[in-house]
């Protein structure tokens, strides 16, 4: 059986919908849930009724109500692309009824800006007793850098010492300021301190204080700030010879300018805040008044650049390569109507869906991408609208 449940209806739901509704030899039944119908049913209308055959309200925070939901249903695997808050009770709801369960962005508390696999990792023993999977961070980076260190590990090297996993977005939407997925895990993201494995431990910078000027392929020249992303703490501990991982984020001047001025006046803040009798959390109100990272497909120009710079020994000798993507805006808005950031994180999850449904990934237990063979996944993203290159060079970054 390949009947599949989607949780979420936005920019990065979107596409994973239309990918799985093309596909029916992997995806024979599509099922659709938000907590606003609404979307689900302008998504059904997109691709039709017959490869969409339900849509459903769901609260994704009330892990009963998704369990009811599964059970009218009965999926054999549920694609979270929810919010990260909602990935324990989406998880939850997996085991109580028996199914698979696959996401994009690890568990996130949505009191604390805290991203860390410990909650899911804690999982493990839970879904092998069930006889379920669940495959994390099935997006692009978590995602696909996994899949690509899992890739030059198997065809490249011996052993992997450095790690630089970067994300250039090249493109311009043309708004003052706004955020190319969800708005609250974004500016969430950005603002806490970075962090970096080196030598066997964490070390902690301050936001968006460690710079470097890199040249991406088919971009140019763009300045990426060291942040902390979810993937490096999978992949230091699934690949120990790495001495040193860290990830790299482009900004430009003009977005950092308006995250600082929101950031010094509170808007940027998860804490209650009292408003006219009401208690509100100013990055909620941000959000509400930003541009939706769905709508800014149209009009949108230039590429991206995500990517993964691996430096290790091959036959004694000392080599790096950089495996990356160029994805473009306009052309993915022509084929989804999507813009390349949704598009990056969708197709990967489609992919890696495909891959549990038909076995070839499967095994019970809570898993991450790099723990299975990179092969075929590398092949399908080639074949489904992520072509990657791989390049010799020299390592980008010097020591700090």
């Amino acid at each position: 059986m390949s009947k599949v449940l989607i949780i979420g209806a936005g920019g990065v739901a979107g596409v994973v919908v239309k990918k799985c509704a093309a596909l029916p030899e992997y995806f024979s039944e599509i099922h659709l849930a938000s907590r606003t119908v609404s979307k689900c049913e302008a998504l059904q209308k997109e691709v039709g009724k017959d490869r969409v055959k339900g849509v459903y309200a769901v609260d994704a925070d009330d892990s009963q109500q998704v369990v009811e939901l599964i059970r009218k249903v009965e999926p054999a695997l549920v694609i979270n692309v929810a919010l990260p808050y909602q990935d324990l009770p989406i998880m939850d709801a997996c085991l109580e009824t028996g199914v698979h369960y696959l996401d994009t962005a690890n568990y996130e508390p949505k009191d604390e800006a805290k991203f860390e696999y410990s909650w899911q990792w804690a999982y493990q023993d839970k879904f092998k007793e069930k006889g379920i999977m669940a495959l994390l961070g099935a997006g692009f980076d978590p995602g696909v850098t996994n899949v690509f260190t899992a890739y030059a590990a198997k065809h490249y090297f011996d052993e992997i010492h450095y790690l630089d996993i970067v994300d250039c977005n090249g493109g311009d939407h043309g708004q003052a300021f706004a955020t190319n997925f969800n708005p609250e895990i974004n500016i969430r993201e950005i603002t806490q301190k970075g962090k970096f494995w080196e030598n066997g431990d964490w070390h902690e910078t301050d936001p968006i204080s460690v710079r470097k000027d890199l040249d991406y392929p088919n971009v140019g020249v763009r300045a990426s700030y060291l942040l902390f992303h979810e993937e490096l703490e999978s992949l230091v501990k699934h690949f120990p010879s790495i001495k040193r991982a860290r990830f790299w984020m482009t900004f430009g001047d003009q977005y950092l300018t308006h995250l600082r001025v929101l950031e010094n006046v509170g808007m940027t803040s998860i804490e209650p805040v009292e408003f006219q009798g009401n208690k509100i959390v100013p990055l909620e109100f941000l959000k509400a008044v930003l541009p939706n990272p769905g709508s800014l497909a149209e009009g949108y120009t230039g590429k991206t650049c995500i990517g993964t710079y691996v430096t290790g020994l091959k036959d004694g000798e000392e080599k790096t390569i950089f495996i990356y993507n160029n994805c473009d805006h306009a052309e993915t808005n022509r084929e989804v109507g999507a813009q390349a950031v949704s598009y990056t994180t969708g197709v990967p999850a489609m992919i890696g869906a495909s891959l549990m449904l038909q076995g070839e990934w499967m095994k019970p237990g809570v898993w991450n991408m790099e723990q299975f063979d990179p092969d075929e996944f590398m092949a399908r993203l080639n074949k489904y609208g992520l072509p990657w290159q791989v390049v010799e060079c020299e390592r980008p970054f010097e020591q700090q």
